[in-house]
Formats: C-alpha cells, structure tokens, sequence
C-alpha cells in the first residue's frame, strides 16, 4: 500500500496523471485492498445490447445458504435501480418467481430480455453491537460478503445471450451496520455500463 501511494504521488508530480484519474486509480487500490467494498464480475459472453432495448428484471425465490436473510426481492430491486439509470426501458417483477413464470411476464410485457437473478450465497458479518449480542462470536467478525448468479435471455428464442457471477466483498471503512444486500448496487451499475459499452471493466 507504501509503494502505491508513493508511485501515485510521482506520477501525479511528472504531470502523466489529472486528478480524475488519480481520484479512479487511488478507489481502485483502495477497493483491491479491501478497505473499500469491492465486487468481481465474470460474464460469459461481451455482447453489448441496444441503447432502447426493453429488459425485464425477475429473482429467483432461492434462499442462500448461510446466516443472511436478505429481503426475499432486493437483487431484482436493487439491478432494477442501476439498469434504470441507462436503459429508458426497464421493468422488474413485483415479488421472486421461477424462471418459466419470469419469462411469460417478460413476454406479456414485450420486454426484448428477462435478466434473470440468483442470491447464490450471502455471508452476514457482525458488523455492529446489535449483530454483537445476538451472535458474541469473535469469528464472525468481518466484513460482509455475497455472490450473485444473473442469466440474460433473448425472450423471442430463450436464447441466453450472456450470463455472469458476481462476487462482493464489503470494506473495512464500510463494514458497519451493513449488510450483504448493501453491496449490490455498484456491480450491476457496472454491469449495465458494460452492457451498453461504456464506463469501465466491472472490477
């Protein structure tokens, strides 16, 4: 961490970097250091969709495994909050539903693609004195953690034109009081850019 700040410090001073890009490289370290949240996106395929393209988000009722109760729709909601920043056509489903369900609802819709998601698994740290009492457990200490499944399918041939998991890890400067739903917004902001060809690499 040393050696970076100190390579950033003279790249800045040779007049190579602006402050945006110091502001982009300096999160970056920061978020691969694990003092800031950080997230991993593995796609399947780069196809990038059409700006109008109408895409119908759903959740998988699955329940992951593990000490998290995450509420039962907040994948859906929260890929619904970041993809309606970038696609003027967006819908989401009202609750989880099964694949089949998901894609008649996105065909009744004339949605273009049903994004279709999984909370694979979600690991939810202690992280405040709440959480403390009710577990007293110096091993569950930590920062939160949670991996998300999504498939992203044509809804006139069921064709899945991409698919891609997601891992999230939380921050030691933003563990507390949070939860690994928190950590959902900024990978599928990053996944919607990619989408549409813009913005960078998810990280």
């Amino acid at each position: 961490m040393r050696s970076f700040f100190l390579t950033l410090a003279l790249t800045a001073l040779s007049g190579c970097m602006n402050v945006s890009d110091m502001a982009s490289s300096a999160e970056y370290h920061l978020r691969d250091a694990g003092v800031l949240d950080h997230s991993d996106t593995r796609r399947s395929n780069n196809l990038r969709l059409q700006p109008d393209s109408f895409v119908f988000i759903a959740q998988s009722p699955f329940v992951p495994p593990g000490k998290s109760y995450p509420r039962p729709n907040v994948v859906a909601e929260e890929a619904f909050k970041a993809f309606v920043e970038y696609f003027p056509l967006v819908r989401r489903a009202a609750g989880p539903e099964g694949l089949d369900a998901a894609m008649n609802e996105a065909r009744t819709v004339g949605a273009h693609y049903l994004l279709y998601t999984r909370f694979a698994a979600a690991d939810d740290r202690i992280g405040n004195m709440e959480e403390w009492e009710d577990e007293e457990a110096l091993d569950r200490l930590g920062v939160d953690t949670s991996v998300i499944q999504l498939m992203l399918i044509e809804t006139n041939t069921r064709y899945m034109v991409d698919n891609a998991r997601i891992r999230n890890r939380g921050g030691i400067l933003t563990m507390y009081d949070n939860a690994p739903q928190d950590l959902l917004h900024q990978p599928f902001d990053q996944y919607a850019q990619r989408l549409l060809g813009v913005g960078q690499p998810s990280r």
